[in-house]
């Protein structure tokens, strides 16, 4: 199983897209699970079910951050390459997608009660979010293989598979 199908058993599993994402690679990266997951809890449908930023999209930018962030305020150079490699990941993540943001990727706000509900019955959240999670575990994938040091993360031991 590659990383977006962990990434969508995740979340068929009723955690958020922020969540499946952060959990499916955070646990490769030193950050416990139970710490992962709720670190993305807030971040889902749009960040805090507002419609923004693509959950996807926000904790793909969180992994970015826990591999090649730093804590040093004097590196420049961790947080320049932090913030080159998030450009890069948004750039092809909307290239393929066409937008960042959840409502306009979904076409309708879960923001309101409406917009919600309208995306549980036309089952957006079963046809249309895998496909967000798939495309951003590819795109988040050649970013860390490429990065110097990096390595895949296949959680073969994933507590997703359980």
């Amino acid at each position: 199983m590659d990383n977006g199908e962990l990434a969508v058993s995740c979340f068929d599993k009723g955690f958020n897209c922020s969540q499946s994402i952060v959990g499916t690679y955070g646990p490769g990266l030193g950050l416990d699970r139970e710490t992962a997951l709720r670190l993305a809890a807030a971040f889902g449908a749009g960040v805090g079910r507002t419609g923004d930023m693509c959950g996807a999209v926000s904790g793909s930018l969180m992994v970015i951050g826990l591999k090649f962030g730093t804590v040093d305020t004097k590196d420049n150079a961790a947080k320049e390459k932090t913030y080159k490699l998030a450009q890069e990941f948004m750039s092809k993540f909307k290239d393929q997608n066409g937008s960042l943001v959840c409502k306009n990727l979904l076409g309708c706000d879960l923001g309101t009660p409406q917009g919600y509900q309208y995306a549980k019955d036309q089952k957006l959240f079963d046809t249309i979010c895998p496909k967000y999670l798939r495309d951003a575990a590819d795109i988040l994938d050649v970013i860390l293989q490429a990065s110097e040091d990096s390595q895949a993360f296949p959680m073969l031991n994933s507590p997703f598979l359980i």
